[in-house]
């Protein structure tokens, strides 16, 4: 596993860290398992379905107003993420959501839409 994130896999499906050893899922991807230590660990594709845990709306950022949102995917992993897509009055804990790709600077990175 290269130390670079790899959100996206060929197919254009989300990516996170999978340890072969515990069959953990963790995120962020790491060269080691936070859980048990082992090194052998890989990419695993998951559905890239979850639901927002908490979230937070920037009325001014750079490029405008925007939306954070900690999202647990169905895999059991939280991840720190933008959601799109939908207006901060309708955002609600537990609201299920989706990934899609966005393209940011000169790379795809994954936001999380209501599903």
């Amino acid at each position: 596993m290269s130390g670079i994130a790899q959100w996206r896999s060929e197919t254009g499906q989300l990516q996170i860290g999978r340890c072969n050893a515990c069959a953990t899922h963790h995120y962020y991807p790491r060269k080691v398992c936070p859980f048990c230590f082992s090194a052998d660990v890989s990419l695993s594709v998951v559905m890239g379905r979850g639901k927002v845990y908490s979230h937070s709306f920037t009325p001014r950022g750079p490029n405008g107003p925007y939306m954070l949102a900690y999202v647990t995917l169905d895999e059991g992993v939280t991840m720190l993420t933008h959601l799109v897509d939908v207006a901060v009055e309708d955002v609600t804990i537990d609201m299920p959501v989706a990934v899609e790709f966005r393209l940011v600077g000169d790379g795809h990175v994954p936001v999380f839409k209501p599903a």
